[in-house]
């Protein structure tokens, strides 16, 4: 079984995702982390250095491998992953996927909080004043493509021990 897990910057895909591996004795992967490992670099690095193109070529060529391999999995996503070129597509025919769905302000509250947002390269920049309308554009143009995921968990409110419990149920069902 691969399990995707896909959504916006901060709904909790590696944190959900690792404790879902956890209790379904699967093996996790964050996307992000594999395509470091694998280009001996951070993400950070890779968009500073190559640019953002460069890495949305390795992002779709290693999401590919995983997919296609046999091991199976929890797999979370960077947010822009399903996005771009056939990667939805790839994920649907080869996973199931769980759109983890967090509210704007729910959103905005915990990148507003980043001590380092550093990490985030896309918002690395950005000031808490025009955070929110950044997420609320992001929103609006990625929204499209995560709504394509096989089922959409509502993340805001709930622990994250409740929402693998809530995706584990929704496995059973399947």
């Amino acid at each position: 079984m691969k399990i995707v897990l896909l959504g916006y910057m901060a709904s909790g895909k590696t944190s959900i995702g690792k404790k879902l591996a956890k209790q379904l004795n699967l093996l996790f992967i964050d996307l992000d982390d594999y395509i470091a490992e694998q280009e001996n670099s951070s993400v950070l690095s890779i968009f500073k250095d190559k640019g953002e193109i460069y890495f949305r070529k390795k992002e779709a060529y290693y999401l590919k491998e995983l997919l296609k391999g046999n091991e199976n999995f929890v797999l979370a996503l960077g947010g822009g992953t399903p996005c771009y070129g056939d990667n939805l597509n790839n994920i649907n025919s080869n996973a199931i996927s769980f759109y983890l769905k967090n509210s704007l302000q729910s959103t905005y509250d915990k990148l507003s909080k980043l001590k380092n947002k550093i990490k985030r390269p896309l918002i690395a920049t950005i000031s808490n004043a025009d955070l929110k309308e950044f997420i609320a554009k992001h929103l609006f143009e990625r929204a499209p493509f995560y709504e394509q995921a096989t089922v959409t968990i509502i993340v805001n409110g709930k622990t994250k021990k409740e929402v693998s419990k809530e995706i584990s149920k929704k496995l059973k069902a399947n």
